[in-house]
């Protein structure tokens, strides 16, 4: 895939409690480090330790209830949507009845601190 324009693709991982085991997506995320699509990956605590925030308003607690919450972030490169597509579909969250987001990235980067 060399010269080839690679797209950024964030996977939003939305799962309950029973999709897959934190050993099945750190293989996965193994996997996709190995084949050099990944370029960033998140665990996010449960949802039960977000505050949300809106306007000057601050609660505790998610945005929403819901039966699955957002658990993690994938960023890949991936040459079109129907590449990033088969990669999200090998996420255990996909595999064991969560849910999986996939969404062009428009903007961004990793961000350094100032004397880093």
């Amino acid at each position: 895939m060399e010269g080839t324009i690679m797209a950024q693709y964030a996977i939003l991982l939305y799962e309950n409690a029973v999709a897959g085991s934190g050993e099945e997506h750190d293989r996965h995320a193994d996997d996709l480090a190995r084949a050099g699509v990944m370029t960033a990956a998140f665990a996010l605590q449960p949802s039960e330790t977000a505050t949300t925030v809106s306007g000057d308003t601050v609660t505790d607690g998610p945005f929403a209830e819901a039966k699955e919450v957002i658990a993690g972030i994938y960023v890949v490169e991936a040459p079109d949507l129907d590449a990033a597509l088969e990669i999200a579909g090998r996420c255990p969250s996909a595999v064991h009845g969560g849910t999986v987001e996939v969404r062009p990235v428009a903007a961004g980067g990793v961000v350094e601190a100032p004397g880093a």
